[in-house]
């Protein structure tokens, strides 16, 4: 593979500061982007998607490759101005989930497929067992579905529930599903001898 062609799926910092200025995207004060905004972009990019292996590790040199999913994932999340962050990251990977399922020929998978009392969510939201019932009531007010129904004695939110509860509510947990199903599908796309994260010794 040439170097040209690594280009498409590797970025240097350098690559990916003059990638930006090319597509005139800027800070959110509407500067150039410099190196130090470049790092500290990756930085939080790390600590938000560290299963995604977006960042090279370095070996043999001083010198950092970003994946180009990364690269994306820095225009349409981290540089937008559009929408909040938690927005425009479930966004970007509702879009890669898409993009993937298309490339390997699957069908959705259903994300949320089981029904759980109160305190269930407490343990699979990490929340209080109040802040749990107050996103319930929001939910049941806000909604004319029936989400929540009665079983020995106990209250259950049905899974279609917990859906809603996730995209209005707790929007990091539904970021974390969709990253951990993105990655299942990556996995795949990888198994099927498409480039990822193998940066072929690069750096």
């Amino acid at each position: 593979m040439s170097a040209n062609n690594l280009d498409d799926f590797f970025l240097s910092y350098n690559k990916i500061l003059i990638r930006l200025k090319l597509l005139n995207i800027k800070t959110k004060n509407g500067n150039e982007i410099t190196h130090k905004d470049l790092r500290y972009a990756i930085k939080i990019m790390e600590k938000k998607h560290p299963y995604c292996r977006w960042k090279s590790e370095k070996v043999k040199s001083k010198r950092y490759y970003i994946l180009i999913e990364g690269f994306y994932w820095l225009i349409y999340v981290y540089f937008q101005n559009e929408k909040a962050l938690i927005d425009a990251d479930i966004d970007f990977f509702l879009l890669r989930i898409k993009q993937y399922q298309e490339e390997l020929k699957v069908q959705d998978k259903n994300l949320f497929s089981k029904d759980m009392s109160i305190d269930e969510l407490v343990i699979f939201f990490q929340r209080k067992y109040r802040t749990i019932e107050k996103a319930i009531i929001k939910m049941l007010k806000a909604t004319d579905k029936k989400y929540r129904y009665k079983e020995n004695g106990k209250f259950i939110i049905s899974k279609e529930g917990i859906e809603w509860l996730c995209k209005n509510i707790f929007k990091q947990k539904y970021l974390e599903i969709l990253e951990q199903y993105k990655m299942e599908l990556t996995e795949k796309y990888i198994a099927n001898g498409y480039i990822y994260d193998n940066f072929f010794g690069k750096n």
